[in-house]
């Protein structure tokens, strides 16, 4: 497409998406909590291991902004047909400072992960097998991305800030047609988002575990969070409801959290205990687990900030539907 045919008034800034979000977060925020634990569990699935996974998508990513550099593009079905992903070369360094992981903890799971066959070394290449790309590649994870950005859509088009109308499978096929592009968009929104929760937890299970209370309690409270004809209900107002556990007494127990999430429930009493600590959970007379409303007032500010990367991401892709 030339560039004179594209109308620049049709398209969006990071900060009218960023504001929509914010607005409208009633709406928004059980798909966005879904959206993210959903994430967490694929994150976790196929090692165990969250920062395994971190490592490996760290790595493609990072061969996916070559592509980009170089204007190379596949499609989703073209990506995954080759029997294996070569990646640039790359250092445990480099990985410490993206990752914000001690070097001894990234030499050690990149070895693992060498040793389980899932990184090789061929002569000057390093390769990532097909064995992997199954842990990797993103069927259902791009349903929920792309009903996401359209429920984002639809809250722009209401507030006349984005004129296109979508559907979910317009929004998953332009994801498709250039997936590369599009992932690596989708990769740099969510290694920094999820390593800010690790800075701010100490750990990535302990978030994961956190992120599972607080989708139970978003759960819990939904029909607090339904408007119908009222005003949407902007993030601190749609906050206080869930940190209020309005309507409810009910929270999560150990056991459910470890059939949700495939964490060990010995890990999970662990880590619940740090949180208790640190006051971001508690226990309630049922023996399950809620949220506390003192720290988790700290994190709202922090969530704010990160949303900002939130906001960048759908506004590359809603901005590439009109241009498509």
């Amino acid at each position: 497409m030339n560039l004179q045919e594209i109308d620049f008034s049709k398209t969006l800034e990071d900060e009218q998406v960023y504001s929509s979000i914010m607005t409208n977060y009633s709406d928004l925020s059980k798909d966005w909590i879904f959206h993210q634990w959903n994430w967490m569990n694929n994150v976790y699935s196929p090692f165990k291991d969250h920062y395994k996974y971190m490592i490996v998508i760290s790595l493609i990513e990072k061969t996916l902004q070559f592509y980009d550099q170089m204007n190379i593009q596949y499609s989703y079905d073209e990506y995954y047909a080759k029997s294996y992903q070569q990646i640039e070369k790359f250092s445990i360094t480099e990985l410490c400072e993206k990752l914000d992981l001690p070097k001894e903890t990234v030499r050690r799971k990149v070895l693992e992960l060498e040793n389980e066959g899932v990184i090789s070394r061929s002569k000057k290449k390093i390769l990532i097998d097909r064995k992997a790309f199954k842990f990797v590649k993103p069927e259902q994870q791009m349903k929920f991305s792309s009903k996401y950005i359209l429920l984002v859509s639809q809250a722009l088009n209401r507030d006349n800030i984005y004129s296109k109308k979508l559907d979910q499978k317009i929004i998953e096929n332009i994801m498709k047609k250039k997936f590369t592009l599009c992932w690596r968009w989708f990769y740099r929104m969510q290694i920094p988002l999820v390593i800010g929760y690790h800075k701010f937890m100490q750990d990535l299970t302990t978030f994961h575990i956190w992120g599972t209370v607080c989708m139970n309690q978003v759960l819990n409270v939904s029909k607090y969070l339904e408007t119908g004809d009222k005003p949407n209900l902007d993030h601190f107002e749609t906050s206080d409801i869930l940190i209020k556990n309005l309507g409810t007494n009910s929270g999560i127990s150990a056991m459910s959290i470890s059939d949700m999430t495939n964490i060990p429930r010995a890990t999970i009493i662990r880590k619940c205990k740090y949180l208790i600590k640190e006051d971001l959970i508690k226990m309630n007379d049922k023996k399950q687990y809620v949220l506390t409303s003192m720290n988790f007032r700290k994190i709202l500010p922090y969530q704010t900030e990160i949303f900002k990367f939130k906001a960048k991401f759908i506004r590359k892709i809603l901005n590439l539907l009109v241009i498509s």
